[in-house]
């Protein structure tokens, strides 16, 4: 029996249509999934390909993205939506088929793409990489989807605030409960600041450009931009804010190395660190965890300005490489070294200045990476507590007497901010460092709402930044 009268007796067989945005949509979520990979860095050569092969515009590059991105950060409310349109347990459908249908729910509930348009191109897709038979499946859960809207789908699946709040919160903002939970402790307050805090995450973030001292200013950075295409930074003077969506990689600037792409967070943690006072030497500074570089050249750069040297360190070899690009050009003396920070190849306490970015969970960047909220687990805290506390202990040696260290996480879950200080501060774990905390926030000039300090958090909802932490400590003996 030929394919058409095995697919359809009777009844001629129609070839689905490939839509290039969607097949691309799906293959990027099924690299997340089943390669734990970054969709911010599995799509961009997609797209690029599709563009190199003349399948994609400017309009389908945006709309590709718009779907991925807003498919992975809806994703915990869409799943709640399909387990109430479907007959067994979620975890019992393929992955591949859940992936058409969530991006399917978000054509439907979180675009303005027609219903009818959403679900016939969400069922073409489903035929193209599923076949016929699930692709039936497909269509009879969208159009149940298709039913209602979002609010109130919402007001179905998600259970009461008043009965259990960080469920109801876990559904109508789609963060895993435990994430809900961490935010809502780090954060404090009431109901206000979390709903705030946890739309922040599912919005779309700007892209923010650093100027590199003594390359170029941020004014002649705009100046390149034109008006309509760049803002001054809120709170950084070398940020400059993108008001137009593209790839940063085509603007000169960013392709010439003299600037790069940095959330203004990033460059308010290295810009206090740099401007702690000291007394004495201002020679040499350290960053000690500096992949992939954005801090680093930034550090360089100011570095130069006063005439000190950076030693970059980083462990990973192929994060090591992307610091030496990204400080490649700098116009001062700096190396870039493949060393562990824990055990490190310099001798203690040479540096006047030291920065640790320390691993984390990445709580603080869930914008910009939302499916690290769906991969991570609480459990992840502990693999990371060791070597945090480890890698400021080491910093702490590594700065002279008077020297300044920085420790710094994209992450504002207690467990990996204040906790790490005032357990090495205090000898938990190991003997006690002989330290004392610098307020870090006069450090941020401007920059509104930084809390009683003396370490400083920010907030995407509060600063329109990643939620990065910085706590300044002094070596006293």
């Amino acid at each position: 029996m030929n394919e058409q009268a095995r697919r359809s007796p009777g009844k001629s067989y129609r070839r689905p249509k490939k839509d290039p945005v969607r097949i691309l949509a799906f293959e990027a979520l099924r690299a997340v999934d089943e390669r734990a990979a970054y969709a911010n860095l599995v799509l961009p050569p997609l797209l690029k390909k599709a563009r190199e092969t003349g399948d994609f515009d400017t309009r389908d590059a945006a709309l590709a993205t718009e779907l991925v991105y807003g498919t992975l950060r809806r994703q915990g409310t869409y799943d709640a939506i399909i387990s109430a349109c479907i007959d067994r347990p979620l975890r019992q459908v393929d992955p591949p088929v859940l992936d058409v249908l969530t991006l399917g729910a978000h054509q439907l509930l979180g675009t303005r793409i027609p219903t009818h348009a959403a679900v016939s191109a969400s069922v073409e897709l489903a035929r193209v990489v599923l076949g016929d038979g699930r692709a039936k499946f497909v269509n009879a859960v969208l159009r149940k989807i298709s039913r209602d809207d979002l609010d109130t789908w919402v007001e179905r699946v998600a259970p009461p605030y008043d009965e259990d709040a960080e469920d109801h919160l876990a559904v109508v903002h789609s963060h895993p409960r435990w994430v809900v939970s961490a935010l809502w402790d780090a954060l404090g307050g009431g109901r206000g600041g979390i709903e705030d805090l946890l739309e922040a995450d599912n919005e779309r973030p700007e892209v923010t450009l650093v100027a590199r001292p003594g390359r170029i200013s941020a004014d002649d950075l705009l100046d390149t931009l034109g008006e309509e295409s760049g803002l001054p930074g809120r709170w950084s003077p070398y940020a400059v804010r993108l008001t137009e969506g593209g790839e940063p990689g085509a603007i000169d600037a960013v392709r010439e190395g003299l600037a790069g792409v940095q959330d203004e967070g990033s460059q308010l943690v290295a810009l206090a660190l740099a401007n702690a006072p000291l007394d004495g030497t201002d020679e040499r500074w350290l960053d000690g965890c500096a992949g992939p570089g954005g801090k680093a050249a930034l550090l360089a750069a100011l570095a130069a300005e006063r005439g000190a040297h950076l030693l970059a360190a980083e462990k990973q070899p192929h994060r090591a490489r992307l610091v030496e690009r990204a400080l490649a050009g700098n116009p001062g003396p700096y190396q870039v070294i493949t060393a562990d920070g824990t055990r490190p190849p310099w001798r203690p306490g040479v540096f006047d200045r030291v920065l640790v970015d320390v691993p984390c969970t990445g709580l603080g960047a869930l914008r910009r990476r939302p499916e690290a909220r769906w991969r991570r687990r609480p459990e992840d805290l502990e693999g990371f507590a060791p070597l945090q506390r480890s890698l400021l202990r080491e910093a702490l040696k590594a700065v002279r007497v008077g020297g300044v260290v920085g420790y710094a996480t994209c992450s504002p879950h207690l467990a990996e901010t204040r906790t790490v200080v005032d357990d090495v501060l205090k000898g938990r774990g190991g003997p006690a460092a002989e330290a004392e905390w610098v307020d870090a926030r006069p450090l941020m000039p401007g920059v509104s709402a930084l809390g009683d300090g003396p370490d400083v958090q920010l907030w995407p909802h509060v600063h329109g930044t990643d939620a990065m932490y910085l706590a300044l400590l002094r070596r006293t003996a």
